[in-house]
């Protein structure tokens, strides 16, 4: 039996794999390497610099988007000089790959590996689906990267719109094979079409930022879980229908104490 877990660990292979460093950035490292080690003090404060510009830049790039994306201005917020920020990053591509990259790594933590505590099949499905959802709806004010990023790069071909594709089709990957371990366990009917279901509920996020964001209604975190039940429920064996109708007050309940 395929396990579900190699997704989530292609999800994050796929992104070591982005040429995130540039190679005068890779130049100026191995050159430094050739001299003395810096003490240990001071290779800290460096860690601890470079994490506060990637924590103010993701949330710069929340407000403004990757294109908002300033070596000045988060000079000025963070009380640096310019040239201070350019030599953790080297380029302002180097510093918004940096910050895809970070907040796939904050993704993953908060979404991914909680889900694979579920159970297999509708379980972990369920899980993926509410976690990521619940973390669109935690980031209304600001945006998701994902797909903001994607309406900023979606004609613009480069290093920073390939890593964007590449974390968005990893996750999809990873739904979809949720949904074909769902059918392997048997909670999801055999003749399911899961790339349609993939289509269905992707578009449920899209529909729920897009009604949060832009037209501010209160009542979407709902409708989208009422939407993921019925599609689900749709293609479920009656297994699956049980497990998803069991589980349905408990989760309202819980939709209901966030909004």
């Amino acid at each position: 039996m395929v396990k579900i877990e190699r997704p989530f660990d292609l999800f994050t292979e796929r992104m070591s794999r982005v040429p995130f460093v540039p190679p005068a950035a890779a130049s100026t490292a191995r050159a430094a390497a050739t001299t003395a080690a810096p003490a240990a003090p001071r290779a800290l404060k460096g860690r601890q610099t470079r994490s506060a510009i990637l924590d103010a830049a993701l949330q710069l790039a929340a407000e403004k988007g990757l294109e908002g994306l300033s070596m000045g201005v988060l000079a000025e917020a963070l009380h640096m000089s310019k040239s201070g920020v350019f030599a953790h990053f080297g380029s302002r591509e180097a510093l918004q790959l940096c910050v895809i990259r970070e907040y796939n790594d904050r993704f993953a933590i908060e979404v991914f590996q909680p889900a694979l505590r579920q159970p297999r099949g509708l379980p972990r499905l369920q899980s993926l689906f509410q976690r990521w959802v619940h973390r669109v709806s935690d980031e209304i004010d600001s945006g998701c990267l994902y797909i903001s990023g994607a309406v900023e790069f979606d004609d613009r071909p480069g290093p920073v719109r390939d890593a964007l594709v590449t974390m968005v089709q990893a996750w999809q990957q990873a739904l979809h094979r949720a949904m074909e371990l769902s059918i392997q366990v048997g909670h999801l009917q055999a003749q399911t079409d899961t790339r349609q279901l993939l289509f269905e509920v992707h578009g449920l996020v899209l529909a729920l930022h897009h009604d949060a964001r832009f037209l501010r209604q209160a009542d979407v975190l709902q409708r989208a879980q009422v939407a993921f039940e019925r599609v689900v429920l749709h293609n479920a064996t009656p297994a699956g229908q049980l497990l998803m109708m069991s589980s349905t007050d408990a989760l309202q309940a819980r939709i209901k104490e966030r909004s």
